[in-house]
């Protein structure tokens, strides 16, 4: 499978299609790497940083000589843009994205006849900060994207996509959209909710005592709301189905605070302790 694409767009220049920028620049696996978005400053500081080679804020324009699209917006945008993408594209070019959320996004793609080859995807990286000034080009080493086939995908079109990310240094996994979505509720969606939570109900007077242990648990909260509110409300059945899962736990814990039960706080903090531990530092 090739490593080289002559012309990749990007849409939505910032951490993860920056980061996707830079690697294909560093690894000089495109000619031409287009920047496409709605800010030319943020477009402008794209190209400076090197994560593009060219820009515009014309969507159409920016993909028709596209060999390969990748769309780095945040989730409400990218089937309406997919759309527009579609329209615009040679026929057969490879288009993929890196929404959080993949279930409705595939599922939107899917309604109808294409011009273009969709395979969706989801690179496990990036951090509360945004924007190309965020971007690395190591973002993906080492770091798992999954990719989100359906049973109608071509497996030619799958292989090629999975080529595109390991090519920028990262690890590749296959999971059908719904079980991508119900597993990122467990592993990120919920998380990010009980990290705003606490961050929210942190007393102003309790913030100068703060040390290593909150700002480790509320660091995510500090991302992009907008961006946020998105996925919540994209995969919303997933992550109330996991909090409920959370306030159980978290019942627990109380109970067995409240009622001065050691040996139950034991049990219960050391398999939190077991689970965290498996993933190593």
């Amino acid at each position: 499978m090739t490593a080289h694409w002559p012309t990749v767009t990007i849409v939505g220049a910032g951490l993860i299609g920056g980061s996707a920028g830079l690697a294909l620049a560093s690894r000089r696996l495109a000619d031409r790497i287009i920047g496409v978005g709605r800010s030319e400053a943020s477009l402008a500081a794209a190209q400076e940083r090197g994560a593009v080679t060219e820009t515009t804020t014309d969507l159409a324009a920016g993909v028709a000589a596209a060999d390969l699209v990748l769309v780095a917006t945040r989730v409400g945008m990218i089937p309406s843009l997919l759309e527009q993408i579609d329209a615009a594209i040679r026929p057969d070019t490879l288009i993929t994205d890196a929404g959080s959320t993949k279930a409705s996004i595939v599922a939107a793609w899917d309604q109808q006849h294409r011009r273009g080859r969709f395979v969706g995807s989801h690179p496990l990286a990036g951090s509360h900060q945004r924007g190309p000034q965020a971007a690395a080009a190591d973002l993906f080493e080492g770091r798992l994207t999954v990719l989100t086939p359906t049973p109608t995908t071509p497996p030619a079109d799958c292989e090629a996509i999975a080529a595109f990310w390991s090519a920028l240094g990262a690890e590749v996994l296959e999971l059908p959209p719904a079980e991508h979505d119900r597993l990122l509720a467990a592993a990120s969606h919920a998380p990010h909710v009980i990290a705003a939570a606490l961050a929210a109900a942190t007393p102003a007077a309790a913030r100068r005592l703060t040390a290593g242990g909150w700002r480790d648990t509320t660091r995510i909260a500090a991302g992009d709301p907008e961006l946020w509110a998105d996925i919540l409300l994209d995969n919303a059945a997933a992550i109330a189905s996991q909090l409920e899962q959370v306030t159980a736990t978290t019942d627990h814990l109380r109970a067995a605070i409240e009622a001065g039960d050691r040996a139950a706080l034991i049990r219960l903090l050391t398999h939190a302790k077991e689970s965290r531990d498996a993933l190593g530092s």
